[in-house]
C-alpha cells in the first residue's frame, strides 16, 4: 500500500477550499494526476466524473475511471472509485481512497491531503515502488499549486 498525507495552511475559508476541489475542471489545472475529464454529475453532497488518471512516474495510458467525490459540508472532501459496474478494471487492480480535511486555522485553513492506493498483487511489485517514490512530492506540489491559486483570488 502507497499512503500519502500532506498538510498545509491556505487563505481561504474552508468551503472555498472544498469548493474548489468539488469542481474536477477547476481543480485539474493544480493536480497532474487528473487527465482529460469526460463529465461531471453532481447530485447533492455527492460529485461524480469520470477521467483519465495519469499516477507520476508511471508510463502509458491508465484506464478511464469515474471518481466519486462526497461533501461533508465545512469539513472534508471523501474520494473514491464509483462502486461496480462501473470502475471493473480500475476495481480488479487497485483499492483507492482519498480525502481533502479542511479545518479553521490561524491564517486561515488547515488543509489535509491524504492518498492511499492498494494495488492487487499482480501489480504490486511494479507500481507500489514507482508511486512510493514519485507519489509524496506530487501531491505535495499540489496541494503547493492549490495554495497559490487560492491565495492569488
Amino acid at each position: 500500500m502507497v499512503e500519502v498525507t500532506v498538510a498545509e495552511v491556505i487563505r481561504c475559508t474552508p468551503e472555498e477550499f472544498l469548493a474548489f476541489v468539488l469542481d474536477p475542471e477547476a481543480y485539474a489545472r493544480v493536480d497532474d494526476k487528473i487527465g482529460a475529464i469526460d463529465w461531471v454529475r453532481r447530485e447533492g453532497d455527492l460529485t461524480e466524473f469520470r477521467f483519465r488518471p495519469k499516477l507520476p512516474g508511471v508510463p502509458g495510458p491508465a484506464p478511464k475511471l469515474v471518481s466519486q467525490m462526497r461533501l461533508t459540508p465545512g469539513e472534508r472532501v471523501d474520494v473514491r472509485y464509483a462502486p461496480l459496474p462501473q470502475n471493473r478494471l480500475n476495481h480488479r487492480l487497485s483499492r483507492f481512497a482519498a480525502s481533502f480535511a479542511a479545518a479553521p486555522a490561524d491564517g486561515g485553513t488547515r488543509v489535509t491531503r491524504t492518498i492511499s492506493i492498494d494495488f492487487a498483487p499482480f501489480a504490486r511489485w511494479l507500481l507500489e515502488p514507482i508511486l512510493r517514490r514519485t507519489l509524496p512530492a506530487d501531491v505535495a506540489k499540489e496541494i503547493h499549486a492549490a495554495k497559490a491559486h487560492l491565495e492569488a483570488r
